[in-house]
Order: structure tokens, then sequence, then C-alpha cells
């Protein structure tokens, strides 16, 4: 199979599952946030989570991503120490998860009060499993990425989306509010591990043959290359939780409540870029360690381009929209997200550059570049909230996650240019043509806005302006319709 092909196969697989997970995960966002629970509960389930996101900083660590590293070099050069590798990240992996599940368990009410939130408890209880649920999930699917196997991955995801949408709502459903949402999600996380695990242990574990005895020092360098990719990791942590966490402490759950939903808008909006930079970052590394570094930078030029193509428009529209959609999509009482969303906008912008870029690092052994970059922009984030957040609430921790992401992801491209001499003109020219189509895209959407009344003529603006915009690339070029079919075929 060629790289195109894979790559293709890869991306469909992983935006199928990705759409699933991201429809499921949208439609309880929509029932808890529009039916189910006010915004203080919400918002307390989500300060709960971003508690449990820093204790799964310690009961992963870097373990996850630098076994796909060491898988993806093994099948290259000797595949029967994959066993080996397998097993012994596996064995750490749940030694830590179980270490940091009883300490989180034992310590649930010294933490509440530290935080100041005695209401905390019984979900750092119950949150001891979805640490250990988590990171075993997280495990199974990066492993399946260094394997270059994403549809097992995509699998896993979708498993954990659906499972996630009808148990968390069955169990606020039956009475236990926020704590039975948290519940849902750790039941899924543990349904989707334990899926992980059974098709890592039939499909790969079984698969290769066993060498006589493992490679000296082969534990002793997987853990040595997880020290930075925890580092990135623990960046990836402050950014995405501490936020939350800061906003509980300092400003109240209602808040975090208005974060989470501009947040979680994000996060559906990133879907495409995921997809696509979990399928080629992989295969970034294999181009440049193969001496195809001109091949490896038209694969990224292209991937880069299609993301601005989506990007840039999708950002301008969220601007646009974001007032009426909170409004008629989360009702009045989340208008306070309204801002959020919108300095969003250029979140998602630069975070879906960062999709197609920043694994990439790890696969081309600048792990511990990306890590001090990431390291150094999360303790920014950290002070940035700390200083914005008691003046300007939601607001101000939305500021400080997209100053500090931008600088991380212009740290990202910087070191993937000098790897492989990007076209920077060509982008250039590139940008300048997808900004034009974008004003003429705007121009629509501010002209339907005035007759946006509820749902239906929402969703009819957000419509115009996505036909506005695909007529736009067609006729200038910057989109081949026979592109998208061969892809799609």
């Amino acid at each position: 199979m060629s790289l195109a092909e894979r790559v293709a196969r890869g991306v469909k697989a992983s935006l199928i599952a990705r759409v699933v997970y991201i429809a499921t995960n949208s439609a309880l966002l929509i029932v808890l946030t529009r039916y189910l629970l006010e915004p203080g509960e919400y918002g307390q389930l989500y300060f709960a989570l971003s508690v449990l996101g820093i204790a799964l900083l310690f009961s992963a660590l870097g373990i996850p991503k630098a076994t796909a590293r060491y898988v993806t070099e093994y099948v290259e050069t000797d595949e029967r120490q994959i066993p080996y590798l397998i097993e012994r990240s596996l064995l750490v992996l749940l030694v830590l998860s179980g270490l940091v599940a009883l300490v989180l368990a034992g310590s649930r009410g010294f933490i509440a009060g530290l935080l100041g939130e005695p209401g905390l408890e019984p979900f750092l209880l119950i949150g001891a499993v979805h640490v250990a649920a988590k990171s075993l999930q997280t495990y199974v699917k990066t492993l399946f990425q260094g394997f270059n196997r994403v549809t097992y991955s995509a699998l896993v995801s979708a498993t954990n989306g659906v499972a996630r949408l009808v148990l968390a709502t069955v169990f606020v459903l039956a009475g236990y509010g926020a704590l039975g949402a948290l519940a849902g999600y750790v039941a899924a996380y543990v349904l989707s591990s334990l899926l992980g695990l059974g098709i890592l242990y039939a499909k790969f574990y079984r698969r290769y043959e066993r060498a006589a005895e493992p490679e000296a020092g082969l534990l002793r360098r997987l853990l040595e290359y997880s020290i930075p990719t925890a580092a990135t990791r623990a960046g990836v942590v402050l950014d995405s939780r501490v936020d939350s966490l800061l906003l509980g402490v300092l400003a109240g759950p209602v808040s975090v409540g208005f974060y989470t939903v501009a947040r979680q808008i994000a996060d559906v909006c990133i879907v495409p870029a995921q997809s696509l930079g979990y399928t080629i970052t992989p295969a970034l590394g294999e181009q440049k360690a193969a001496d195809q570094s001109a091949r490896g930078a038209r694969l990224y030029e292209r991937s880069l381009e299609n993301v601005l193509l989506l990007y840039i428009p999708a950002g301008v529209g969220l601007v646009l929209v974001a007032e009426p959609a909170i409004r008629y999509v989360f009702t009045e009482d989340y208008l306070g997200a309204v801002p959020v969303v919108q300095l969003f906008s250029l979140f998602i912008l630069v975070r879906a550059i960062h999709k197609i870029t920043g694994s990439g690092l790890d696969y081309l052994g600048l792990a511990r570049i990306r890590a001090i970059a990431r390291t150094t922009t999360a303790l920014g984030n950290v002070g940035l909230n700390v200083l914005l957040i008691p003046e300007y609430g939601a607001v101000g921790a939305g500021l400080a996650t997209v100053t500090t992401y931008t600088l991380y992801t212009a740290v990202n491209v910087y070191y993937i240019h000098r790897e492989f001499s990007l076209r920077l003109g060509f982008l250039a020219k590139r940008v300048a043509h997808i900004i034009a189509v974008t004003s003429v895209m705007a121009g629509g959407v501010v002209l339907a806005l005035p007759y946006v009344t509820g749902l239906a003529t929402l969703a009819g603006a957000i419509l115009l302006g996505g036909v506005v915009w695909a007529v736009l690339v067609v006729l200038s070029g910057l989109l081949d319709p026979a592109e998208i079919r061969t892809f799609l075929g």
C-alpha cells in the first residue's frame, strides 16, 4: 500500500470514529446543559474532571507515547522484541495508574478541602477508577497508532463515545445528577479500554514471534524516552485542565460551566484536523528516516494547506454565529459563554495547525524540544490564568489559553520547517487566497444573521456560509472535487 493510500485510509477511519465520538459527545453536552444539569452542576462535573486530568498525568506519564515510538522502530528492525515491549510497558502503566488511583481515593477529603469544594469528595472517589481506565485507553490507542493501525484506535474512541452518551444519560435520569454523569464517563472508559486491550492481545501481541530474551536495556530506553514525552504530556494537562481548575477555585463552578461549553465547541470543530494529524505524524517520521525529506515536506505542506482552507473560514464563521448558537442551542442560561466561544475561534485555528504538527516532532526524534516548549508555555498559561481569571473570569482563562498555545504551536512549526525546508512563499500565497474566500463567505453570513430567530434559521445561516465557501474554493482552484471523490472512494 502506498503512502498516499495509507494516509487516506487512516484519515477516513479516524475521521469516521471521531465524527461518531464528537456526535455522541455533542449530544451529551446538549442533553446535560439544556435539559438535565444547571450551569453550576455542569461546572462542578468539569471542575472534578479537571482535578482528575491532573491525576492522569502521573498515572501514565509518557509511557504510551514512548512505547508507540519503539513499536514503530521495532516493526522495522526486530519484530521479536515487540512482545517484550508490550509486556514491560503495560506492567509499568498498570503499576503507575494503580498507585495514583489509590492515592486519589485515599486523599479525596484532603484534596476537596484544599480546593475549597467539599462536594468534590464523592467525585474523586469514583474518579479513581476513571484515572486507571482512561490511562489504559490512552495506552492502547497510542500503541495502535504506533503500529499504523489507526482503525483500531478509531474503534476504541467510537465505542467510548457511544457508551458515554448512553450511560451518563441513564445515570443522570436515575437521579444521581452530576455524580451520575461522571459514573457514566467512568463506565464508558472501562468498556472501551477493555475492548482495546482485547484487540491489542488478539491482533498484535499474539502475532509476533518472541525473541529468546529481551534486548539489553529495553526497559531503560523506554523509561528514558518517556521522560520528555511525559514533560510534553504535563504541558498538555496544564493547558487543558489547569484553566478549569483555577476557574473553579477563583471564580466558581458557573464560570467553569461557561468555559467548558466553549472548550467543547472547540473540540467539535477540531475533529478533521485531529484525524489528519493522527495519521500523518507517524508518516513524517517514516519519510525522514527513509531520507525522503522532500516527500515529507510536500505531505506536511498539503496537510497544512487543507487545514487552513477549512479552519480560517470556520473560525471567522464561529465569531459571527456564537451568540445565536449559544442562545438557541444551550439556552440563555449559558450566554456568558459567548465571548469565550468567540475568543476560541483563534484557538481552534491554532490548535488545528498543531494537530498536524506536534506529534510529528516525537516521531522525528525531537520529543525533548517539544517537551521544553510545551512545559514553558504551559507554565506561562498557569501564570496568565492566575493573573487574568480574578478580573475577567472565563474570558481571562480563554485569553491565557489562546496566547500560550499560539506560542507553543509556532515553535512546533518552526522545527518542522527546520527539518523539511517548507516552501514559505507558496504557503503565504495560499493563505492570501483563503482569506479572500473567507471575506466573501463572512459577508454572506452577516447578511443572514438578522433573520436568525431559532435553530432552523441558525442552521440556514450556517449552511449559507458553507455553500458560499464550497463554491468559492472550487471556483478558485483551492480545492479539487476530483481529489475529494478519490479520497472518499
